[in-house]
C-alpha cells in the first residue's frame, strides 16, 4: 500500500461509495471481522487504549467523541484511527443519526495518510458482524427466535447482518420504548425477508423471555435486564454495553469479550464490578478472538447462559476499512484528493 509517488493522494470513499462496494451487506463485515479478531488472539496488532473527548453539556453517557487508533500487522499491514463523534440529541434536535465517525488509514511504511471514508456505515455494520461471528460460535445451533431490544439504526445493522448470516430465523421480536420505532424496523425487513415473523414486544422482559438470541441496541446507561429473564441456553449480545444486571455476569456460565482492557474501564459494567471486587481476568470465560482460533471452547452446551460484551475495538474498524480501501482501488471507486494541493 505503499505510495510513493512525490505527490501523495488521498483517497476518499463516501458512504455511498462503500455501498458500491458491498458495505451494505453483512458477509464483507463478517469476513473481515473473523480475520481481525483472530489477528488480535494472535497479538499482531498495537492498539492504545481510546480517550474519551467531552465537555461542558454532555448530559448523556453517550454524548462523547472518541479517537481509536490501531496498528494492524500480518502480510498487508497498515495503520490508522476511527474518530467517532455522538451526541443523544441528534435525531430529535438535528434530524440526524446519534452517531458520526471518519476513518483515516495511514499507510505502515512512510506513517502518510493514504485514505479516509465515512466511518458510520462500516462502524455499525462490523459491530453486527461481531455479534454475527460471536452467535456462531456462542449460540445454539439451529436458534429460531431472536429479541433485539431498541429498534433505531444500530438494530436495523444487527437484525440484517443476522437475518443475512443464519437462515435458521423464524422470529424477530422486537422492543422499544417508543412502539413506533418497533414498527418501523419491522417495516424494513418485511419485504426483503418474508419468511420471518417481526413481532413487537409488549416489554424487554417478554421479549428476552422467548429467545435463545438476544441483542441489546439502546442508548440505556443503567442497567434493566435481569438475569432470570434469560431462559437456559440463552446466548445474550450486550451491544450497548450498559443493559444486563451485574448479577447476570457473576451469574453467566460463560462471560466472553473482546478485548479484556478495552472492557475492563470508563466504569461500564465490567469495571464496575472489577472495582467491587466481584470480577476479574481470571473469571473471565475467554475473549472471542481466542474462540476464533480455536484456543478457547465456545458453547459446550445446550443449556449454558453466554454473555458477549463486545467494547468495540479500533481493530475492527481498521479491518473492515482495509478491505474496502484494497476493493476501492482495485475498481477505481471514489475521490481521489491531493495532499499537498
Amino acid at each position: 500500500m505503499t505510495n510513493t509517488t512525490s505527490s501523495p493522494g488521498l483517497l476518499y470513499l463516501s458512504r455511498s461509495d462503500l455501498i458500491e462496494l458491498g458495505g451494505g451487506h453483512s458477509q464483507p463485515y463478517v469476513d473481515a471481522i473473523a480475520e481481525g479478531l483472530a489477528t488480535h488472539a494472535r497479538g499482531a496488532y498495537v492498539q492504545p487504549l481510546k480517550p474519551y473527548l467531552r465537555w461542558p453539556g454532555a448530559d448523556h453517557i453517550a454524548d462523547r467523541i472518541i479517537a481509536m487508533p490501531c496498528y494492524l500487522g500480518g502480510e498487508d499491514p497498515i495503520a490508522g484511527l476511527k474518530w467517532i463523534g455522538s451526541r443523544q440529541h441528534n435525531p430529535a434536535r438535528f434530524g440526524l443519526e446519534r452517531a458520526s465517525a471518519v476513518v483515516v488509514l495511514n499507510d505502515a511504511q512512510t506513517n502518510y495518510p493514504i485514505a479516509i471514508m465515512e466511518g458510520g456505515l462500516i462502524s455499525g455494520m462490523r459491530t453486527a458482524a461481531i455479534t454475527a461471528v460471536a452467535t456462531r460460535h456462542l449460540a445454539r445451533s439451529g436458534f429460531t427466535d431472536v429479541a433485539c431490544i431498541g429498534c433505531g439504526p444500530i438494530a436495523r445493522m444487527q437484525m440484517q447482518t443476522l437475518l443475512e448470516q443464519f437462515p435458521s430465523i423464524e422470529r424477530l421480536h422486537l422492543f422499544d420504548l417508543s412502539p413506533s420505532a418497533a414498527d418501523a424496523l419491522s417495516r424494513t425487513f418485511k419485504d426483503s425477508f418474508p419468511r420471518v415473523a417481526m413481532l413487537r414486544a409488549p416489554s424487554a422482559e417478554a421479549a428476552v423471555r422467548e429467545c435463545d438470541v438476544v441483542v441489546t441496541c439502546t442508548v440505556a446507561d443503567a442497567p434493566y435486564l435481569a438475569f432470570d429473564w434469560l431462559k437456559a441456553g440463552a446466548f445474550v449480545s450486550n451491544v450497548s454495553i450498559m443493559d444486563v444486571h451485574k448479577d447476570a455476569y457473576e451469574k453467566a456460565d460463560k462471560v466472553v469479550v473482546d478485548d479484556w482492557d478495552q472492557s475492563n474501564r470508563e466504569k461500564k459494567i465490567i469495571n464496575q464490578l472489577v472495582l467491587e471486587g466481584r470480577f476479574s481476568r481470571e473469571r473471565l470465560h475467554a475473549e472471542l478472538g481466542e474462540i476464533v482460533i480455536g484456543e478457547r471452547p465456545g458453547r459446550e452446551r445446550d443449556d449454558e447462559i453466554i454473555l458477549l460484551n463486545p467494547m468495540g475495538m479500533a481493530l475492527d474498524d481498521l479491518v473492515c476499512a482495509r478491505h474496502f480501501y484494497r476493493l476501492a482501488e482495485a475498481q477505481g471507486v471514489g475521490t481521489l484528493l491531493p495532499l499537498f494541493g
